[in-house]
C-alpha cells in the first residue's frame, strides 16, 4: 500500500492509467471505423448521389415542352373575325 501511495503522490501512476485508457479508446474507435461498411454508391454534390437527377429532370421538362408545342400544332387556327358578332 505504501508504494501505491508514493506513486500517487508523484502522479506517475495516474498519468499512466490515463494514457492506457486513451489508448484503449483510440483502438476501439479504429476497430469500429474499420468494421463500418464502405459507401458503394459514388456521391457527388448536387445529384443526390443515386442518379443524375438534375439531368433527368431537365430531359423530362424538355419532353413536356415538346409535347405541348406539338399539341398546339394540332389545334385549328381561329379566325380573327369570329369575335365581330359582339361589335355593333
Amino acid at each position: 500500500m505504501q508504494d501505491r501511495r508514493d506513486l500517487d503522490k508523484g502522479g506517475g501512476r495516474q498519468s499512466e492509467e490515463r494514457a492506457q485508457s486513451y489508448l484503449r479508446a483510440y483502438k476501439g474507435q479504429m476497430d469500429y471505423a474499420g468494421k463500418q461498411q464502405e459507401n458503394t454508391t459514388p456521391q457527388t454534390p448536387g445529384t443526390g448521389g443515386m442518379t443524375q437527377g438534375l439531368g433527368i429532370q431537365q430531359q423530362r421538362q424538355r419532353e413536356v415542352g415538346d409535347a405541348n408545342r406539338r399539341s398546339e400544332g394540332f389545334k385549328p387556327d381561329l379566325e380573327e373575325n369570329i369575335y365581330d358578332i359582339y361589335e355593333n
